[in-house]
Formats: C-alpha cells, sequence, structure tokens
C-alpha cells in the first residue's frame, strides 16, 4: 500500500516557524504521510492567486491526494472551513473561494462543512487555523476516515468570478490572472480560444502599450531581452522576456489587459 499524500500550498513564506509547525502536526497523526510543498510563496492575503497555483498543479498528483490550501485572510471570523471530494482529489482548505478554480475541473461528489473538533487540535487558535484545524483534519483523512464524519454535508460554498477573456471590438481581450517567479506574465486566454479567434491568420498582442508579433514555440525563440508571445506549460498566452522579465519591462500587475489582434 503506497504511503498517502499530502500537498501543502499557504501564503506563509518559509521565513517563520508555520509551514514546519503544520507539517510537524501532521506527522504527529499520521508518521507515513508523504509531504510535498506546492508553493509557500502565495502574495500574502492573494485568493486568487492561491486559486491559480493550486489549480495549475493539483492534478498531476495521484488519485487520493489530499491538497491542504491556506490563504486564509478571514482566519478566526466565521468562515468555515471545508472539505471538498472529487473523484480522484480531496481538497481541505477555507471556504473564501480558494478552492475554486481546482475543483472547477472536477466534479465534486461531496462538500462537508468541517466542524467535527474531534479532529482538530485541543486548544484552537484564532490566528493559526492551519495548524489548529487544517493540519489535523488532512492528517486524520490520510488515515481513511470517512469524510462524512468531519461535519455536515453542504450543498454550495464560496466561489470566486474570475473574468473569462471576451471578444470587444473585434479584438479577443483577457488579462494578466498570474505573474510567475520569472516575471512571466500569464494570461487567462488559453490556447485554444486564441487559435479558434486566429483561424490561423497573423495576430499581433497588445498589453502595456507594447506590441507583439505572432507567437513563439518557446522561449529558446526569443531574442535575449525581448518581449515575446508564448503558450505555456499551462497552455495559456503568457508574455515573457528571455532572460528577463517581462513583468519589469512593462511594469504590469495582475488584472492588467492583454488584446489581441488579427490583422
Amino acid at each position: 500500500m503506497r504511503r498517502p499524500i499530502i500537498t501543502l500550498l499557504t501564503d506563509f513564506g518559509t521565513q517563520d516557524h508555520y509551514v514546519a509547525t503544520m507539517k510537524g502536526v501532521i506527522l504527529g497523526i499520521n508518521p507515513q504521510c508523504t509531504l510535498i510543498d506546492i508553493t509557500h510563496e502565495v502574495t500574502p492575503h492573494k485568493i486568487e492567486e492561491g486559486a491559480f497555483v493550486l489549480a495549475n498543479a493539483y492534478s498531476y498528483f495521484p488519485k487520493g491526494t489530499i491538497h491542504l490550501a491556506v490563504v486564509d485572510p478571514g482566519v478566526g471570523s466565521g468562515r468555515k472551513p471545508i472539505l471538498l471530494v472529487t473523484r480522484d482529489h480531496f481538497f481541505v482548505g477555507p471556504d473564501n473561494g480558494l478552492l475554486t478554480l481546482a475543483v472547477q475541473k472536477e466534479r465534486v461528489r461531496e462538500g462537508i462543512g468541517i466542524t467535527n473538533e474531534t479532529f482538530f487540535l485541543s486548544q484552537i487558535s484564532t490566528t493559526f487555523h492551519g495548524r489548529d484545524v487544517f493540519a489535523p483534519v488532512a492528517a486524520h483523512l490520510s488515515l481513511g476516515i470517512r469524510p462524512s464524519l468531519l461535519g455536515q454535508k453542504l450543498d454550495s460554498w464560496v466561489t470566486l468570478d474570475f473574468e473569462e477573456p471576451g471578444i470587444i471590438g473585434g479584438d479577443l481581450v483577457g488579462q494578466v490572472v498570474h505573474i510567475d517567479a520569472f516575471g512571466n506574465l500569464v494570461s487567462n486566454i488559453r490556447e485554444s480560444q486564441l487559435l479558434q479567434f486566429s483561424q490561423g491568420r497573423p495576430c499581433m498582442i497588445k498589453t502595456g502599450g507594447k506590441g507583439i508579433t505572432g507567437l513563439k514555440k518557446g522561449y529558446w525563440e526569443g531574442k535575449k531581452g525581448a518581449l515575446m508571445a508564448v503558450i505555456g506549460s499551462g497552455g495559456l498566452l503568457e508574455i515573457s522576456v528571455r532572460e528577463g522579465s517581462a513583468r519589469k519591462a512593462l511594469k504590469l500587475k495582475r488584472g492588467a489587459k492583454i488584446k489581441v489582434i488579427v490583422r
């Protein structure tokens, strides 16, 4: 029997003790867990960013993986801790929309509002539910407890409204939804949408007052220091600079518009 896997995604960073403490709680309950860090460098309190990263990582893990995600500016408030169970995965986190994009790709079979304190730590801080609630719940799940034991069935949960690209004035218009560690500006325009829109015709991508002609097959095709457009590993249009940073070159932030123009 393979060891259970729990992934962790947070905005805690690695400078402090928070991540290690969560791992200690999990291993104290189930020492046989394999713990995998997706990232702990989500921009603090940026739920949408955490949702994007989780959605791009979770599906590459084996069936039965438990995904523990904590980007939780409402910690200690009335927001619920939840468990969403899909065909292949378990998602544990706050009911604040963090799980939106991941479960859009799956069919949720069971939603649970986590209320059974039997599976929490004995003392619950109002500021660190990652340690006191989410970590022990994920650990108990890895031991094989039935999700229904954790609390009450949910028929709905908080979802975030992520804007979709659209046709405006004859152009395909999207926006920057993520900026990675290399400074690549990742848009919400999927490759399939771009191909359907362009129909094989030459296109120009405009953003930040700059125009980029056509797509490169990969970063290697770009000139060093020059802007280029590529389809990234997640199947999304992105603006990049070979051996540089598109974020710094264009001084753009998440939410900036990206326009595709067909000539």
